[in-house]
């Protein structure tokens, strides 16, 4: 993303994965038959949206331990006229929910969220208001050109005849097996015989293809005031669950503008509370911009240490500042204020890690999903979707295929706090579908799936673009760091030196194999090429369109 020679690199590492190019259209997901599900719309005249919306319903069969229709997320969306904006479908908490509907068993920092017999975890209770279905018909009708049945054409298909496991899929179900085991419906799909499904085992969705007939015939409504809500509301009335119709009549998609901010000359845009993204990452590039990031070189202990430290501050002001904008006062401009960056950055010792408060008064799941898109128009979508835990709440509804989300366990679960539950609220996310533009064009769009360390980890994508000259691929590839004020996590490229030089800067180091998920991305160039790009962190696959149609006046004679 500069025009500068390759930049230092303390820390080195080769790429596992290859970049595609393309001048038609790009689709860019965690699953191969995704990929190929929003390629088959761009290829059939589709849009962007129509592609991105495919690719989604193709992952809730494909990779249904990480994203469904019960779930929620974000989309953020660049339309051909250059217009950004945010629909936030994301889940909120049921009209019966309450801040003391828990008993917290901890208020240590990552142990906040530990509740009494795992109640926002797993089962009914942990189930929050869905909104993943409306929110990406929303964005087919008012966006896309293809019709909803269409669209779910690739994902029916797939549920019906079934796909071939992956050991990523395998390796999910083992993780989960004991939660899996107490429900029948799941089970029976992904235990069979009382052992995880292997990769290259078969997996038929039967009951999940009938409730995505049933959706391409009826559209949202067959969940917000249907039957397949009404499977929902039963089962929860029968099982301890808190939704009921009122919930799912009471639902809509809220558009949002994005949170913008400028770094080094690139204009960067990510969603608005309550998602954290967009705010805490321009903070974060706000107190960067006061040092030669680039110049350090990507690794060194300097640029390492300066990351850390600007994570800490953004995760002290999160905790007070960032939540539902309906319930809570969010200082968006002050906290993206260069000033304000200012004021954090006076603090930090370059020699010396420190704990980090609130300078304002005022933990989620790792398993999501992303997709990136962008055909020949301009139309661009990066949307990042999940039903947040592994395999979600680990229940099915009976004979609909559709998995619940644990989208509870994103609420603080102790009274009198920002992030506390309240009927309606939504729940606040780290998801970051970002977008950045140079001189008004558009540069790059990116995201991942990763709970907390989702917008931590977008941040280093965009600094390694920018401050570190590196290309899409090693972008999404490099090793990473997260940190929210305890231990700071380490990848396992970092070179011993390097660790060792944090730990004597008082930094708690602990190796990590793997830090969030499968980021996947799209960069722009002026020529109209675009580079698709995923990571060895996921099954991401880049699809790439070209060629075209044939040159206007051409005849075939013999």
């Amino acid at each position: 993303m500069t025009d500068s020679p390759r930049a230092p690199r303390v820390t080195d590492f080769a790429c596992e994965k290859r970049p595609a190019t393309g001048s038609r259209g790009m689709v860019v997901t965690n699953h191969p038959l995704a990929s190929a599900a929003g390629s088959e719309m761009l290829l059939a005249g589709g849009n962007a949206v129509d592609a991105a919306v495919a690719a989604l319903f193709t992952l809730t069969v494909v990779e249904p331990m990480m994203v469904g229709v019960l779930g929620g997320g974000v989309a953020h969306i660049r339309l051909a006229d250059g217009r950004h904006l945010v629909l936030d479908g994301l889940s909120t908490a049921p009209g019966r929910g309450g801040a003391a509907m828990y008993e917290p068993l901890s208020d240590e920092i990552g142990k906040a969220r530990l509740v009494r017999d795992r109640e926002n975890e797993v089962g009914p209770k942990a189930v929050a208001v869905p909104g993943a279905l409306a929110g990406w018909c929303e964005a087919l009708a008012r966006f896309g050109t293809l019709p909803l049945a269409d669209v779910l054409a690739p994902a029916i298909r797939l549920a019906e005849r079934g796909f071939i496991a992956s050991p990523y899929l395998s390796d999910c179900i083992s993780d989960c097996a004991a939660d899996l085991a107490r429900d029948p419906g799941l089970s029976a799909l992904f235990l069979p015989g009382g052992q995880p499904l292997r990769p290259g085992d078969r997996l038929v969705q039967g009951d999940y293809a009938a409730s995505l007939r049933l959706i391409a015939e009826r559209g949202p409504a067959a969940l917000y005031d249907g039957p397949l809500g009404a499977a929902l509301t039963d089962f929860m009335a029968g099982h301890g669950g808190l939704i009921d119709q009122a919930d799912l009549s009471a639902f809509r998609v809220i558009e949002r503008a994005p949170v913008r901010g400028t770094y080094r000359g690139f204009e960067i845009l990510g969603p608005p509370p309550p998602s954290s993204s967009g705010v805490h990452i321009v903070q974060m590039l706000n107190i960067l911009e006061g040092y030669d990031i680039g110049g350090l070189g990507f690794g060194s202990a300097d640029a390492v240490h300066l990351l850390a430290e600007a994570l800490k501050i953004a995760f002290a002001d999160r905790a007070v500042a960032t939540a539902d904008p309906a319930f809570v006062d969010v200082p968006v401009d002050r906290l993206i204020a260069k000033s304000y960056a200012e004021e954090r950055r006076s603090r930090i010792d370059l020699r010396r890690t420190q704990a980090w408060t609130a300078g304002l008064a005022g933990g989620e799941s790792a398993n999501t999903t992303h997709v990136t898109v962008a055909d020949a128009a301009g139309n661009v979508v990066a949307t990042t979707q999940t039903i947040n835990g592994l395999f979600g709440a680990c229940t099915q509804i009976p004979g609909t295929g559709m998995l619940t989300n644990n989208y509870m366990y994103n609420f603080d679960p102790h009274p009198g706090r920002a992030l506390s539950i309240a009927p309606g609220k939504r729940v606040f996310t780290s998801m970051a579908p970002m977008m950045a533009l140079r001189d008004g064009r558009l540069a790059f769009a990116l995201g991942l799936p990763g709970g907390l360390r989702i917008f931590p980890s977008a941040l280093q994508a965009i600094v390694n673009l920018i401050d570190h000259g590196m290309t899409l691929q090693e972008a999404v590839e490099a090793p990473r760091v997260w940190t929210e004020g305890g231990v700071l996590e380490l990848e396992q490229a970092f070179p011993d030196a390097v660790a060792e030089d944090l730990a004597a800067r008082g930094h708690s180091i602990t190796r990590m194999p793997r830090i969030a998920g499968g980021m996947n991305a799209i960069a722009f160039a002026p020529d109209g090429i675009l580079t698709g790009a995923a990571c060895w962190r996921a099954d991401g696959t880049p699809v790439a369109i070209s060629g075209g149609l044939a040159r206007a006046g051409v005849r075939f004679t013999i």
